[in-house]
């Protein structure tokens, strides 16, 4: 396995330490003089991650806002990861609005699923069978191991050729659009910030266990990207040593 994590002392310092990891993600694709695109996730700690990036006074103008995943509700709904980073980070660092690529949520989950990778298809002019390199994926750990909206027991974690799906998580009762496995491994770079005492318990199964990923979704990327970044608190880097 080819997980490597570094371990900061409390929230904060762990959202700030993704922050500068993610702008020089930016920065150096920037270099390349063409656009470069980002896919976020949601959740309680990107806020803090999110300001910072905000506050950072960096240039937008040519970076890409997709989502790794999004709940099936509308876009001004208080669940919903467009409204929450909208609100900490593409109003705050004035991210272009033809720069945003939201999931269309309100639709339908298989037509929103559908839409959303048609829209992928087309800004990265894929042909069939070819999966989109995202300059970056920021992604996150649940307390049950999941990454993205794969969830343990979902039968799309099996797969790599599609690039969006809609999956039902039984024990939220709720419909999500999610990244499948392939996009997520294709990034150039991954993210990945878990903070929370909740975690530590996910944290080992995922970098530590067997290779179980129908069991530890986020397996996938611990064993499989050695793109990946792996920020974690103490809280949540507690059953690692």
């Amino acid at each position: 396995m080819s997980a490597h994590w570094k371990t900061y002392p409390g929230v904060e310092a762990t959202a700030e330490a993704c922050s500068v990891h993610v702008l020089s993600v930016i920065d150096a694709a920037m270099q390349g003089g063409g656009e470069v695109t980002v896919a976020l996730s949601g959740g309680s700690t990107p806020k803090l991650m999110f300001n910072h990036l905000a506050r950072a006074g960096s240039d937008w103008s040519r970076v890409h806002i997709f989502w790794v995943d999004e709940r099936c509700v509308p876009a001004t709904h208080e669940d919903s990861n467009y409204r929450m980073t909208e609100e900490f980070l593409i109003k705050p660092a004035r991210i272009p609005h033809r720069n945003v690529h939201r999931v269309r949520a309100e639709l339908a989950p298989d037509v929103a699923a559908r839409n959303y990778q048609s829209e992928i298809r087309e800004f990265f002019s894929l042909d069939d069978g070819e999966l989109p390199h995202f300059d970056l994926i920021h992604l996150g750990v649940g307390p049950d191991a999941h990454t993205a909206s794969l969830f343990p027991g979902e039968p799309l974690i099996d797969n790599r050729e599609q690039l969006v799906g809609a999956v039902w998580v039984e024990k939220l009762k709720q419909h999500r659009i999610t990244l499948l496995p392939g996009v997520l491994l294709a990034a150039r770079h991954a993210a990945v910030l878990v903070c929370g005492a909740d975690k530590a318990e996910a944290m080992h199964q995922v970098l530590r266990d067997p290779y179980e990923p129908r069991q530890f979704p986020a397996q996938i990327v611990a064993h499989h990207s050695r793109r990946a970044s792996w920020f974690l608190d103490e809280a949540a880097a507690a059953k690692l040593t």
